[in-house]
């Protein structure tokens, strides 16, 4: 997001000594040269300016002029949010590194995140824009230590701390510039009949772009109105703000009712993005008299089109200067419990848009069909891909919409509705792997509420979930506190679930850590859970978890035991494939006990099992290991016909296997967030 408003008009203005002087700044030789050292890190160009007078348009303007000696592209963040909250951070990290298409571990800290994007930029020839930057430490946190990379830095102000740095500010456009750019808008005819009328009106605006474009949407949408009039107008007004909320002002006072209210509700959009739905909501029209709108004031400098690859999914962006003067208009205009009902209204069309997208997923579930056909049609996905598509492009706005409403406080209830349907959506659209960072974000949303309003349940579904994800990420230490933490949280919401699932996973991370002893401990207890409510499929799974730790120290008797419970436990609960995996293991520590001819007639066994379940992965690999055991008795022939059936089930596998076969997804055991809504 930019904090300039720009038109359709895509040609840079003025600025040329500005430019030049930046370009000259790259050449420049810094302190280190001078002292004969190579500079350390990257050189560091900062143009400052008040929001509106251009300073972003520069800094793209000046990366598009010297992007072709940095081969390795540009990668651009906003390092505020529209209401000027800082961004941490490690989450502006996050984005330049997915940016650079750079994975991260999900829940990474920050000096993690900043070693990433270091070592990432480490031989690179790129160049960062780091757009509104709050402060010098948070620009010198990201910037790379190559010399051979370029960041520009968008700042209010200088940015004391980081050495070697001279800020370019910036005032007005010059005259020339100034007036060509209301004529973009006006068009030429208005500014040819009366030009010394354009240069006043520019004067009135202090040649800020912003205030400029503002103007000439105002007259734009008033041929008949003359420039004169116009500058006359802002002459007149005693305001003593800034150019850009004079104008604003001017256009908010000219405007309908209906859109000026919805022009001050679009400072309620999260992370300044709005598309058709989020207007509708907050305004409470329709979709058709909101996209309207929004086309409406697109065309007169209020909102930015968002340059996106699925125009069906098209959104606007409140431009950073506008942000924070709508919000005051809001907060003049609204009651308190308007602007809370119109937030309610848009978070409720996030959690039902939300519902559409995941429910397109479910073409097998009844349920998930009735919900779709009782839903209007304006909120249906068409297909799968459509619904992914719009989760993808909406992202940003939906990340901003949960934070937006854990810190509101009032909407907790809404907020827990609203992460639930979008850690759904997002694991049956990407995967948990692929949008694990986010799921981690998310999670912790969700236990600063539950903490807030002291709800076990949700406390332990939180603290489950954030294990899972450090545990996949190797922070096995931290996920056992956030386990035992989750086994607390599930006894005091008398919540079995949770409970077992928190046993498991204390046993789980002390396998990982190699404590034995502890693990089977946990699965023991885990495992009296379970049989404790007759649960035996879960009760065979902790069997052969209790197996597995033996295995691993050594103790083949005890493991031998339990994996024959397992695989009776599997045999009564009719699940085939999982008797065949346990006949498996069994076979395997038959094996290591130095029990080749019972792992013989086991492996067969576990084989003819994985026949019937249409396992073709798991008999090849029972074939492997009766060729292992039979080259180990001395029987070669043998060994070379298993070997070869189980080449020859793979090869038939591999041609036969779709190409979306290969990819696990891993949500399955998702704690689930759990609510008392229905709708949930």
């Amino acid at each position: 997001m930019t904090d300039q408003v720009v038109d359709t008009d895509a040609r840079f203005l003025g600025r040329t000594r500005e430019l030049k002087e930046l370009r000259a700044d790259i050449e420049r030789a810094g302190l280190d040269t001078l002292s004969g050292r190579k500079a350390p890190r990257a050189r560091v160009l900062l143009i400052a300016g008040r929001p509106g007078s251009g300073r972003t348009t520069l800094a793209e303007e000046l990366v598009r002029q010297v992007a072709g000696r940095y081969p390795d592209g540009a990668v651009r963040v906003r390092l505020r949010e529209p209401d000027g909250t800082r961004v941490p951070v490690e989450r502006a990290a996050r984005e330049l590194l997915d940016a650079l298409e750079v994975s991260a571990p999900a829940g990474a800290a920050e000096d993690e995140l900043v070693e990433a994007l270091r070592a990432a930029l480490g031989g690179r020839r790129a160049v960062l824009l780091l757009d509104d930057a709050a402060d010098a430490e948070q620009v010198d946190a990201l910037l790379p230590d190559s010399p051979d990379c370029l960041a520009v830095a968008v700042s209010e102000g200088p940015l004391t701390g980081i050495s070697d740095v001279r800020p370019c500010t910036l005032g007005g456009l010059d005259s020339k510039s100034a007036v060509e750019l209301l004529s973009r808008a006006t068009g030429s005819v208005r500014i040819t009949v009366d030009p010394r009328a354009a240069e006043a009106l520019a004067e009135q605006c202090q040649g800020q772009p912003a205030a400029l474009v503002l103007a000439g949407g105002w007259l734009a949408a008033r041929p008949k109105a003359a420039v004169a009039d116009l500058a006359k107008q802002l002459h007149a007004d005693t305001d003593d703000g800034t150019p850009v909320a004079r104008v604003l002002q001017l256009v908010h006072a000219s405007l309908p009712a209906p859109a000026a209210r919805t022009l001050r509700l679009l400072s309620l959009a999260p992370a300044g993005l709005v598309d058709r739905h989020t207007a509708s909501a907050l305004a409470g029209c329709s979709v058709s008299d909101a996209r309207t709108t929004l086309d409406d004031f697109a065309a007169v400098g209020l909102l930015r089109p968002v340059p996106s690859e699925l125009p069906q999914y098209e959104q606007y962006e409140v431009p950073g200067c506008l942000h924070r003067l709508l919000h005051a208009l809001a907060e003049a205009h609204e009651r308190p419990g308007e602007l809370q009902l119109a937030r309610a209204r848009m978070l409720e069309r996030t959690v039902r848009l939300l519902q559409s997208c995941r429910a397109i997923t479910e073409t097998d579930s009844p349920q998930a069909r009735e919900k779709l056909v009782g839903m209007p049609r304006s909120l249906r996905f068409p297909h799968p891909r459509a619904a992914a598509d719009w989760l993808r492009a909406r992202r940003p706005a939906l990340l901003a919409s949960a934070r937006l409403a854990v810190a509101d406080g009032e909407l907790d209830t809404l907020a827990r509705r609203l992460m639930a349907q979008l850690v759904r959506a997002m694991v049956a659209h990407f995967g948990t792997q692929a949008a694990a960072s986010d799921l981690y974000g998310l999670h912790s949303l969700v236990l600063d509420v539950a903490d807030r309003r002291r709800l076990p349940r949700e406390r332990a579904a939180a603290l489950l979930n954030l294990g899972d994800l450090d545990a996949r990420t190797g922070r096995t230490a931290d996920a056992l506190v956030r386990y035992r933490a989750a086994l607390d949280a599930g006894r005091r919401a008398n919540d079995p679930y949770a409970t077992g699932r928190a046993m498991e996973s204390v046993g789980g991370a002390h396998l990982e850590l190699g404590d034995y002893d502890r693990a089977t401990d946990w699965f023991g207890r885990a495992l009296a859970e379970r049989l404790a409510r007759d649960e035996r499929a879960d009760a065979a799974r902790l069997y052969g978890r209790i197996a597995a730790a033996h295995t691993y120290a050594g103790r083949y008797g005890e493991a031998l035991r339990n994996w024959r419970a397992a695989v009776a436990g599997y045999r009564k609960s009719g699940d085939v494939a999982a008797q065949a995996r346990a006949l498996s293991e069994l076979a395997r520590v038959q094996e290591y006990a130095g029990r080749p001819e019972e792992s013989l007639r086991t492996c067969r066994e576990a084989a003819e099992w994985a026949r019937r379940a249409e396992d073709v992965r798991l008999q090849a690999a029972l074939h492997l290991r009766l060729a292992d055991t039979y080259e180990h008795l001395g029987d070669p022939a043998s060994a070379a016909l298993h070997r070869g059936t189980a080449e020859r089930m793979l090869e038939e596998e591999a041609l036969e296997a779709s190409p979306g076969d290969s990819e696990l997804e891993q949500g399955a055991n998702a704690c689930e967030i759990r609510s008392a809504s229905a709708e949930d």
